[in-house]
C-alpha cells in the first residue's frame, strides 16, 4: 500500500505529508494542498470536504508529539479559517497530548489525532479502483488509444501535443493506467523541468494509482537512496537532479516508460544528457512520450525528432472550433493608442520596439479597473487572474480593486519586490483561498503561467507584455477550462505591443476558419477590437492592413525592422 509503517519510517518528512494529502484524494477532499514550508504557521496541508475546511500538522518525528504541537495546531486552524483541526504523528502522541484533546473534544473543539495505524486503516478502507471517475471525452480517448498503442507495438516513443486545458495530464495518466493494467510491473519516470511541476504532476497521477501504487519525488529536496528508487512504481523527478545523477554515471533504476511534461523544454543539454543514459525512445530502451501544450521552441529544434510520431495534435483554435474548450469572448482595447504620435514616425521600416514606445501611452489602471467592474457583472460566480507586468504593478492593481469594493483582490508572486519576498506561506494561502472561492481575484507576475489549474476562471484580464507566444498561450489557456456553471471566459487584453494585436487578429481569422460543426459551442467564440466605450472596428480595419504579415510580426523580436509605415486610410486616425 501507499501507506505503511516500515514507508512511513525510512520517507522523509516532505514524504509523509504528501502520502496525507494523497490519502485526502482518495476519500474525497477537495483541494487538498500541502502547505507546510518554514514559516507555515502551523500548517502543512490544507483540504475542504462538503464545504468544511481541514487543516492538518503533520509531524515525521522520532518521538511522540507533545501538548505543545496541538496549541500550534488551533492557532493554524484560526489562521486558515478551518473548522476541524488534525495532527498526524508518525511516531504517534504522549499521554498529556491524549488527554488535552479529551478535554478540547468535551467542549467542542473537534480535534483529531491520527497515528500511523490510523493512516493505514483509511488506506485499507479504500477501494480497489483508482480514484479518478471522469470518462475521457472523445479526443481524449483518441489520444490515448494512440498513446498505448504506440507503447504495445513497441514504436519507443510518441508525441502529444494538446492546447492548454484539454487534458494532456489527464490523457497521459490515463494511458499509463491501461498500459499498467495488462504490465503491472513497470516503472515509469515523470520528468519537468521546475520543481512545483514536478509536484503538481504527482497530485495528478495520483487520481489514476490503485493504493497499492507508490509514488516517489526526486529533486533537489528530496533525493531518495537507489533502493527507495527501485521500490517505488512511479518517480517524479526534476530533469536536472537525474541529469547530474547520470552525469556522474551512477546506477538508476530500469524505467520501462519515461514521460516529459512540457516537453518543448527536451532539447536542453540535460534532458539529452537523460535521454541518452536511459535509451529513451531507442530499441532496448524506456519507452519515451513527450506531453506540451506549446510545441514552439526559440531554438527551433523540431520535437519529433526527439519524440517520434504525433499521436495528436490539438492546438487552442481547434479546441475553441469544435468545443473542448470554454467558448471565449476576447477584447482587445485600444484607448491607449495615441493616434497622434504616429505623425512623428521618420522612416519606412520600424522595430515592435520603436511603435511600441511611439504609439501607446503609459498604463492606465484605473480605467482598466472601471472595465473590469462592469465585466464583473457579466459573469455567474466571477473568478478572474490579472497578469501584470511586475510586482509593484501587481499590487497596485490590488489596492485599487479592493478599494472599489466590488471583489476581494489578493496579489501573488515567486519573486520579491521592494526588498520583500512573498514567504510560501502567503502564497499557499492565497491559492488555496482562490481555489475555495475566498479570493475572486489574483493579480499575478508569473505564478500562473505554467502548472496551475483553476477551471472555474472565467475572467482574464491582460496587462502585461509578454513576446513569447508559448507563455501567451499557456496564461490565455488558464482560462479555458471547462467546468460546471461556466458558458465562456471573457479575455480583456489592455497590452500595449503591436505584436499582440497581430496575435488577436490571428486568432481571430483562425476561429473564423475551419469547420463550424462544434459539439458544446451554443454562445459564439468572438474577437473584438474595442474601446471602453463601444466596439471599434475602424482600428481593427486599420490595423489590418498596417499588419500586413500577420505572423511574422506576433514572432518578430524588439529590434526586428518589420513594420512597414503605417498606411493613410479615408476617414483615418491619420
Amino acid at each position: 500500500m501507499f501507506i505503511s509503517t516500515e514507508g512511513v519510517k525510512n520517507s522523509s518528512w516532505q514524504s509523509f505529508e504528501r502520502v496525507i494529502s494523497r490519502l485526502l484524494m482518495a476519500e474525497g477532499f477537495n483541494g487538498a494542498r500541502v502547505v507546510g514550508q518554514s514559516n507555515d504557521h502551523g500548517a502543512d496541508i490544507v483540504a475542504s470536504r462538503n464545504g468544511i475546511r481541514w487543516v492538518f500538522q503533520a509531524k515525521h518525528w522520532n518521538k511522540p508529539v507533545g501538548i505543545d504541537v496541538i496549541d500550534e495546531t488551533l492557532r493554524a486552524a484560526q489562521i486558515y479559517n478551518a473548522k476541524i483541526p488534525v495532527i498526524v504523528a508518525s511516531n504517534g502522541f504522549d499521554s498529556k497530548a491524549i488527554e488535552h484533546q479529551r478535554t478540547l473534544m468535551s467542549n467542542g473543539i473537534p480535534l483529531q489525532l491520527w497515528d500511523v495505524s490510523v493512516l493505514i486503516d483509511h488506506v485499507k478502507r479504500l477501494p480497489n479502483t483508482v480514484p479518478n471517475t471522469n470518462k475521457p471525452r472523445e479526443y481524449q480517448e483518441d489520444a490515448i488509444v494512440g498513446i498505448v498503442n504506440s507503447f504495445m507495438n513497441k514504436k519507443f516513443k510518441a508525441l502529444a501535443v494538446m492546447a492548454t486545458g484539454l487534458g494532456k495530464t489527464f490523457v497521459a495518466a490515463e494511458a499509463i493506467r491501461r498500459i499498467l493494467v495488462n504490465k503491472p510491473n513497470l516503472k515509469v519516470l515523470v520528468l519537468a523541468h521546475t520543481n512545483p511541476l514536478v509536484y503538481q504532476l504527482e497530485r495528478s497521477f495520483w487520481k489514476f494509482m490503485t493504493k497499492e501504487q507508490t509514488s516517489i519525488i526526486w529533486n533537489g529536496y528530496e533525493e531518495p537512496t537507489l533502493s527507495q528508487l527501485e521500490k517505488a512504481d512511479f518517480v517524479f523527478a526534476c530533469v536536472n537532479s537525474v541529469s547530474d545523477y547520470a552525469t556522474r554515471n551512477e546506477e538508476l533504476p530500469k524505467f520501462d516508460i519515461i514521460i516529459v511534461d512540457e516537453c518543448h523544454h527536451a532539447g536542453s543539454s540535460m534532458y539529452q544528457t537523460v535521454f541518452n543514459y536511459t535509451m529513451a525512445g531507442k530499441r532496448n530502451g524506456s519507452f519515451l512520450l513527450g506531453l506540451t501544450a506549446t510545441p514552439w521552441r526559440p531554438d527551433e529544434i523540431d520535437l519529433s525528432d526527439i519524440f517520434g510520431e504525433t499521436v495528436v495534435c490539438i492546438d487552442m483554435v481547434e479546441g475553441l472550433q469544435k468545443g473542448f474548450l470554454s467558448n471565449v469572448d476576447y477584447r482587445m482595447y485600444t484607448d491607449n493608442i495615441d493616434w497622434d504620435s504616429l505623425k512623428n514616425l521618420n522612416g519606412q521600416s520600424f522595430t515592435p520596439k520603436q511603435i511600441n514606445r511611439t504609439l501607446f501611452i503609459e498604463q492606465w489602471d484605473d480605467s482598466v479597473v472601471y472595465e473590469l467592474k462592469k465585466t464583473w457583472r457579466e459573469q455567474p460566480n466571477p473568478r478572474a487572474i490579472i497578469f501584470c507586468g511586475t510586482i509593484d504593478h501587481a499590487n497596485i492593481m490590488c489596492t485599487k480593486l479592493n478599494a472599489m469594493g466590488f471583489c476581494k483582490a489578493a496579489a501573488i508572486y515567486s519573486n520579491s519586490g521592494n526588498g520583500y519576498t512573498m514567504t510560501q506561506f502567503e502564497k499557499n494561502r492565497i491559492l488555496t483561498d482562490f481555489s475555495d472561492g475566498n479570493i475572486n481575484v489574483v493579480c499575478t507576475v508569473d505564478i500562473f503561467n505554467e502548472g496551475i489549474d483553476v477551471p472555474d476562471v472565467n475572467i482574464l484580464v491582460f496587462q502585461r507584455v509578454t513576446h513569447s507566444r508559448r507563455i501567451f498561450i499557456q496564461q490565455l489557456g488558464r482560462g479555458l477550462r471547462i467546468s460546471d456553471n461556466k458558458d465562456k471566459v471573457i479575455v480583456l487584453d489592455f497590452v500595449s505591443d503591436i505584436r499582440r494585436f497581430a496575435a488577436g487578429i490571428e486568432l481571430k481569422d483562425g476561429l473564423e476558419q475551419g469547420t463550424k460543426q462544434t459539439t458544446r459551442i451554443s454562445i459564439p467564440n468572438t474577437v473584438t477590437f474595442r474601446k471602453v466605450t463601444g466596439d471599434d472596428p475602424e482600428t481593427e480595419r486599420f490595423l489590418r492592413i498596417w499588419l500586413d504579415d500577420i505572423v511574422a510580426i506576433e514572432e518578430s523580436g524588439d529590434n526586428s525592422s518589420i513594420l512597414k509605415f503605417p498606411p493613410i486610410l479615408p476617414n483615418s486616425k491619420r
